[in-house]
């Protein structure tokens, strides 16, 4: 397996727009090494022989029927708003015009 370069972190660093210095590469470099080499570890542990599974013991979900209930009418769910408008929530407004 290929070692990660010092210019590679920093690569990295730059896509994700992480700001690292000089000492901070040079410190992440072997750790980020170590990490790929234990998922290259792993990934080496399953053969094709072996299904991918999600849990060891084989279960089964329980799903119920999908029945269609009636709701709400939009009177009945703002019957105990404070304050309504238009048929919706009315609500303090915490953001400005920057959206």
């Amino acid at each position: 397996m290929s070692q990660l370069s010092r210019d590679e972190v920093a690569h990295l660093a730059d896509l994700a727009r992480i700001d690292l210095d000089a000492a901070e590469l040079d410190h992440l470099a072997p750790q980020l090494n170590v990490i790929l080499e234990a998922v290259a570890s792993i990934s080496g542990v399953a053969g094709d022989d072996v299904a991918p599974t999600s849990h060891p013991i084989p279960m089964t979900n329980v799903f119920r029927e999908d029945v269609v209930v009636p709701g709400l009418s939009a009177e009945q769910a703002l019957s105990g708003a404070p304050e309504a408008e238009d048929q919706r929530f009315r609500v303090p407004r915490i953001l400005g015009d920057e959206q």
